[in-house]
């Protein structure tokens, strides 16, 4: 696994983050991943949740179509916590990553619509996991209306 290619001071993942989540991607196959990095550097607490997504489509399948192998959604005290943290007065830098089994990394149509609102220290990392390999991750930040990606980190077999 090579380092990341960086742009404009994006929130940095260490290689054992990055591995970290990289094993919750190969753990979760064929569903999404999904989960949350609160801080920077090797300090940065990794928040690994469990996809109610599932739960959910099973509750409501009008509201929530789609199944945990093309979405996700943080629930319960994980969801509370990360809501909590966007609350403080001065939130610390989050990312909020999932993975797109068997598609690739790209911020989504659901992705977007998804996002937490323009104004909060939250960037999005989208990873790409395949059968055999974690091919990329790719981390992206709201932009005005849009979103951008700031970083790429390498993938590594499996």
């Amino acid at each position: 696994m090579s380092g990341e290619t960086p742009s404009d001071d994006p929130p940095r993942l260490d290689a054992e983050q990055l591995r970290a989540i990289y094993r919750h991607a190969r753990e979760q196959f064929p569903c999404e991943c999904c989960g949350y990095v609160v801080g920077r550097g090797p300090q940065a607490e990794l928040v690994a949740c469990t996809n109610v997504q599932d739960e959910l489509h099973a509750l409501d399948p009008d509201a929530f179509p789609r199944t945990a192998e093309t979405a996700y959604s943080i629930g319960g005290a994980q969801l509370l916590r990360l809501t909590r943290l966007l609350d403080e007065d001065e939130p610390p830098p989050i990312i909020i990553y999932h993975s797109h089994p068997r598609v690739g990394a790209y911020f989504s149509g659901e992705d977007e619509r998804s996002a937490i609102a323009a104004g909060w220290p939250v960037d999005y990392l989208v990873v790409d996991v395949q059968e055999d390999e974690i091919v990329e991750a790719l981390l992206f930040r709201r932009d005005g209306d849009s979103f951008e990606q700031i970083a790429r980190f390498a993938g590594e077999r499996l």
